[in-house]
């Protein structure tokens, strides 16, 4: 099998975690740690470095721009290191440091949390009224 596609077969088996379903209320759940994106990119880097692209996969809903403002501001907070590679055309990855992979318990335990209430929050605001 020729390396891009083993590359891709890769990516596809371990960058696309199964809670990025397009149908995944994340948007509503009220626990959200740096921006929209930063829980589901340190989830896409759980378990080792990523390119740019590699993660675009998973997260289908944001776009370029985003995603490289989220990486800037994960890589300004420490949370995630940028190492470009001295290749032609040269290659960029990142990569969770310690402090990025210490968030791991916490989305997950935000997770719990969200599978377990997430319909009485939901049902909640259906019934507010102001």
């Amino acid at each position: 099998m020729p390396v891009r596609a083993v590359n891709l077969v890769r990516m596809a088996e371990s960058v696309a975690p199964p809670e990025f379903d397009p149908r995944c209320p994340s948007s509503d759940i009220p626990v959200q740690i740096g921006g929209k994106w930063t829980g589901m990119v340190v989830r896409c880097l759980q378990s080792g470095p990523r390119r740019f692209t590699e993660l675009r996969e998973p997260l289908r809903g944001v776009t370029p721009k985003v995603l490289t403002e989220t990486l800037r501001a994960m890589e300004r907070d420490g949370l995630v290191t940028r190492t470009v590679h001295d290749e032609n055309p040269p290659r960029v990855e990142y990569a969770l440091t310690p402090l990025g992979r210490s968030l791991v318990p916490l989305i997950d335990a935000a997770r719990a949390w969200s599978e377990e209430h997430l319909p009485d929050l939901l049902r909640a605001r259906e019934t507010y009224e102001p």
